[in-house]
């Protein structure tokens, strides 16, 4: 077996999907996940991109459905989580539109992040060490102090926290370990990135969330593309067992070598 085909097996990509079987099985898969854990809903939290996107689509016909089907009321809270000032913010409240939500709430992480920032660089003072927090580690404590939030609302409203994660971060290893990453059930686990357009368009997400560069937010002008040095149409490529350029495919194996940590328990002894 080649690392392509264990990959392949680890993640559970298909070659090809069918979208409406795709979106009837993830909505199963949440609404029996809310009834086994006795939640009254689920929450997610809208970037304006395209996998919240799709996530806040399949969470909001899971809730829905349960809510006719049981005369209870389940709902989907969605969160928009700006740092100060974000460009495309319009682009979460688009999203909520096309979805016709209810229960929404924007929570501004920007005071919250930059005193633990603060607290931080306090502290390499006292270790004797002249720096800054890095542009990294910064974007790292905003994806983890949305996280907290999320889940301190989650608490008291017995909702779920739903992740956007799925099989092209996963590939790469591109999400904050312990932020982003960490929540109660993902529903796009076992897709690539080409397979989310799919079911975006299924869906009813708008043109503009579906178009734009994908981008984890983390500061000004990044795009994961760019970070990465690798295209998703190559991600989803190799992730449907296709032949992509030698350069793409080492770049993408050297990146899930190195972040096997993040697919793994925490290791013990």
């Amino acid at each position: 077996m080649t690392l392509q085909q264990e990959i392949i097996e680890k993640l559970g990509v298909k070659p090809t999907i069918d979208v409406d079987e795709e979106i009837g099985r993830r909505v199963k898969f949440l609404k029996d996940y809310v009834v086994q854990a006795g939640a009254t809903g689920l929450l997610i939290a809208i970037s304006g991109g395209l996998d919240s996107a799709v996530a806040v689509g399949l969470c909001k016909l899971a809730t829905d459905e349960l809510s006719q089907e049981t005369g209870k009321e389940y709902i989907t809270l969605g969160v928009f989580q700006p740092y100060g000032e974000q460009e495309d913010i319009h682009h979460s409240y688009e999203v909520a539109e096309a979805f016709k939500l209810t229960h929404k709430v924007e929570t501004n992480i920007e005071d919250a992040v930059d005193e633990i920032a603060l607290e931080t660089e306090q502290a390499f003072k006292s270790l004797q060490i002249h720096r800054h927090i890095s542009r990294g580690g910064k974007g790292n404590v905003k994806a983890r102090t949305r996280m907290v939030v999320q889940y301190a609302l989650a608490f008291d409203l017995n909702l779920l926290v739903v992740g956007t994660d799925h099989a092209s971060e996963a590939l790469t290893g591109f999400y904050t370990k312990w932020g982003d990453g960490a929540v109660d059930i993902t529903p796009l686990s076992t897709l690539n990135k080409r397979q989310i357009k799919e079911l975006a368009r299924r869906l009813g997400v708008p043109v503009s969330i579906i178009d734009k560069a994908p981008t984890a937010g983390l500061w000004p002008g990044q795009t994961d593309e760019d970070e990465l040095g690798v295209t998703y149409e190559d991600n989803s490529s190799y992730l449907e067992g296709k032949d992509i350029a030698p350069q793409a495919r080492e770049n993408l194996e050297k990146r899930y070598k190195s972040t096997q940590h993040k697919r793994q328990p925490i290791p013990g002894i």
